[in-house]
């Protein structure tokens, strides 16, 4: 895959010691402080609106960027098991229609080992539809195979579709990760994988694991998992879900092709202004690949799972699009679909997230153009409608 960077060579990055303070999925508490060349201040949580920040950048006179994606997973789906166990051809074939009508290039989704399990002839003409799907649409995939996010995997909570009660489920359990004589069944998975897709130019990339984050049994398994696909590397690259740009000094040293970061919400525009400076010094200091590979709205609102204000529990892309775009960073946001928050934590406040409805309105143009406008043309004409989906009403008001 040629050159990999090493955990050496990350750590001794001109920047690396300023990203420990940046969390990958939450806000930051407190704020930072940063000039801007135009004089503006962007460091004071207080200081400026996203609608402002939004203003204070034409993305016309930006590159078009080289990765500009979407993390999908159907509307009414709560879990990747849902999105194969229930997978409709029609519905993939609609909704990676729409991320063409913002130049979208790029998904980012996972498969499921407990629909491999199931059905793996299935789940192997799922997968090859849906690549053939975005190779339509001139998009490529990033295809997670494992996911700690979320809770354990019980057939419950697996085939959960009520609003007020699904939640996300990691894949395996923690009592697999935990246990080393069970990796043989998630090892012979990533096995079939990488050889009916590891070759396949469809793909951006394959990320072994979403987040595994600090936890040393979870990783201690990620690292087992990258070492069975490496041993069967094709021509894709290989990649692991990172909260965090400083998480990535740890799978720096597995040789993996590509770094992404996670930074979902910000209490201000400079806060992230600041985030993505400082990545942006990583970024261009190593020679692989780097992406924001998830990403939502500025909030005020500290932590993950705290209450938003009213007027913040609903989409905003255009709040950091426009930031991101300076930044030179390919990304993916959270999500192409509109859906009551994946997140429970969230969901039990009312928070709902996408951008487009199921059919083809968006919730917001503004974010609908910022997005497109990470293409080179900000131009988008179609309809707006900031209302709940019926199906979902039950959570409008939280659960």
């Amino acid at each position: 895959m040629g050159d990999r960077c090493s955990r050496r060579a990350f750590l001794t990055s001109s920047a690396a010691a300023t990203l420990v303070g940046f969390g990958g999925c939450s806000s930051l508490t407190g704020s930072r402080t940063t000039n801007r060349s135009d004089g503006t201040n962007r460091g004071d949580a207080t200081a400026n609106s996203p609608a402002e920040t939004a203003l204070s950048i034409d993305q016309t006179e930006l590159e078009p960027l080289d990765v500009r994606g979407a993390i999908y997973i159907p509307a009414r789906a709560f879990n990747f098991y849902q999105q194969w166990a229930d997978y409709d051809p029609d519905v993939v074939e609609r909704d990676l229609g729409y991320a063409s009508r913002v130049n979208l290039n790029a998904i980012r989704t996972w498969t499921s080992l407990e629909a491999w399990r199931e059905e793996p002839e299935t789940l192997r003409k799922n997968v090859e539809h849906f690549l053939s799907t975005a190779d339509d649409n001139g998009q490529q995939v990033l295809l997670g195979l494992f996911d700690f996010a979320g809770k354990e995997p019980t057939k419950q909570r697996l085939n959960d579709t009520d609003p007020r009660s699904a939640t996300g489920v990691r894949e395996p359990s923690s009592k697999i990760m935990r246990n080393k004589q069970r990796w043989d069944e998630p090892r012979e998975y990533v096995r079939w994988f990488m050889d009916h897709f590891g070759d396949d130019d469809r793909l951006l990339a394959i990320e072994i694991m979403n987040e595994p984050g600090w936890r040393s049994y979870v990783q201690q398994f990620a690292r087992g998992m990258y070492g069975t696909a490496d041993e069967r590397q094709g021509d894709v690259a290989l990649t692991v879900g990172s909260t965090s740009m400083a998480n990535n000094s740890t799978y720096a040293d597995w040789g993996v092709d590509a770094f992404q970061f996670h930074y979902n919400f910000a209490e201000s525009p400079g806060v992230y202004e600041d985030m993505l400076r400082s990545n942006r010094d990583i970024a261009d200091d190593v020679d692989v690949p780097v992406w924001l590979s998830e990403w939502q709205r500025v909030r005020h609102a500290t932590g993950f799972a705290s209450e938003p204000p009213e007027d913040q529990k609903s989409s905003n892309y255009s709040s950091l699009a426009p930031l991101i775009h300076e930044a030179g960073f390919g990304n993916f946001f959270w999500s192409l679909m509109v859906k009551p928050a994946f997140v429970p934590a969230q969901r039990k406040h009312g928070v709902l997230n996408g951008l487009f409805h199921e059919d083809g309105a968006v919730w917001s143009l503004d974010d609908a153009r910022s997005i497109k406008a990470m293409s080179g043309d900000p131009s988008f004409d179609g309809t707006q409608r900031q209302k709940w989906p019926e199906w979902a009403s039950s959570v409008k008001d939280g659960t």
